[in-house]
């Protein structure tokens, strides 16, 4: 059988990571892929997680590479590739470079890894997802974004900081686009399954909902450059790990979705149960009329940004 192969496009703060995580968790070898320009930083990260595993105990091999020929036959991809938001930019103003890099490396995937499962996390990531799909023509199954998973993981965090109780016990999802126009579903929220609309009050809530939309770009504020990364590399990991372990996971993700929820031929966070076969199911369930409205509006941003690709 021998171990899984990961390849992370992208070896900067997430890339790193990713790397670190997927050692430590032992998913398999892991190959930092980046740029010519960046073949030294991406081979000095992992010489340095290599040396870190006599402390740790894991036995993954992690490589730092620019060369394409080596993430032949990965079985997982996850894509980070690109430049991340500056103060004052929303994840949109990113679209033509991001998309650039990301045509480059659907290619290149397509060549060398054709039957590999791919998790997005470049941003603007609904349009970047939907691109990755378009040009490397991977089945639907095989391509997934992360969004809701970290928007998910934003949500439950403030829902246990208010509350003071265990975040494990917090339960939510937030659907739509990865972007100012999510939509968090508190109707759905708990707290050891006791209904969070009966723990914090209707007003708190919105708070806490406004604040889990714009989560990112607070982070970004407090950096003054470059985004988020900790939160970022664990819900891909989670992503991953469901994959090749097979554990059925139901993360919300921005997945292909033909006609569940009303929505037809569009990256967008959905509940989705991920397993070996990668997406192996969309949960839908009912929404109610504001969450419907709120779904509405956020698929039409989405859309514009997807139209803004051309493809």
């Amino acid at each position: 059988m021998g171990r899984k192969k990961i390849t992370l496009v992208g070896g900067g703060q997430i890339g790193g990571n990713l790397a670190l995580l997927a050692a430590q968790k032992e998913l398999g070898n892991v190959v930092i892929f980046d740029i010519p320009q960046a073949e030294g930083m991406v081979k000095g990260k992992a010489l340095d997680l290599m040396q870190l595993r006599p402390h740790d105990g894991h036995d993954s091999d992690i490589v730092g590479t620019s060369d394409w020929n080596d993430v032949k036959n990965s079985d997982v991809f996850i894509i980070t590739a690109g430049i991340p938001r500056k103060p004052g930019m929303n994840r949109e103003d990113l679209l033509g470079i991001n998309l650039g890099i990301m045509k480059d490396v659907a290619s290149n995937i397509k060549d060398k890894a054709p039957n590999a499962f791919v998790i997005v996390i470049s941003n603007p990531l609904d349009a970047m997802v939907y691109a990755f799909h378009k040009v490397s023509g991977f089945p639907k199954n095989q391509v997934v974004g992360m969004a809701g998973a970290l928007d998910s993981a934003r949500f439950r965090a403030f829902i246990a900081m208010e509350t003071g109780y265990s975040v494990q016990d917090v339960t939510c999802m937030v659907l739509g686009g990865h972007g100012d126009t999510m939509v968090p579903i508190s109707r759905l929220a708990a707290v050891g399954g006791v209904p969070v609309t009966d723990l914090i009050t209707d007003k708190r809530l919105k708070e806490i909902e406004d604040r889990t939309r714009v989560a990112g770009g607070e982070i970004v504020k407090l950096f003054g450059n470059g985004s988020a990364f900790y939160a970022p590399a664990q819900s891909a990991i989670e992503m991953a790990e469901s994959y090749l372990r097979d554990k059925k996971r139901v993360i919300p993700c921005a997945s292909l979705c033909e006609g569940e929820f009303g929505i037809d031929g569009y990256f967008i966070g959905v509940p989705t149960v991920i397993g070996s076969d990668g997406v192996e199911k969309i949960l839908e369930f009912t929404l109610n009329d504001k969450e419907k409205t709120e779904l509405d509006r956020t698929l039409e941003a989405v859309k514009r940004t997807v139209a803004e690709t051309g493809l």
